[in-house]
């Protein structure tokens, strides 16, 4: 499962795409320079069970270290992930 980023002004989007089909996807708006806010998870039924999501927030927290930035996640999914790796904690937005 290979995670894309797609950015667009002060929104974004992690996504995993297979034969043209969008099938998980992550999306987050950018609160000033330091903070991205993830605001919403989504994963077809094809991809249930296969850990799609949280590989999603693997690549947000990936994302946030090479920048030097935070996450807030505002969406239910993230924040449980991020509430059972406390690996992730440096990234967290307190």
């Amino acid at each position: 499962m290979e995670v894309q980023i797609k950015e667009i002004g002060s929104k974004g989007i992690f996504y995993i795409e297979e034969n043209g089909e969008k099938l998980a996807e992550m999306t987050y708006s950018k609160a000033g320079e330091t903070l991205i806010i993830i605001d919403h998870t989504e994963v077809s039924e094809k991809l249930k069970g296969l850990g799609a999501g949280k590989e999603l927030v693997r690549a947000a927290v990936d994302f946030a270290r090479e920048r030097t930035i935070k996450i807030f996640p505002l969406c239910p999914f993230a924040k449980a992930v991020f509430d059972k790796k406390p690996e992730y904690g440096d990234v967290l937005s307190s």
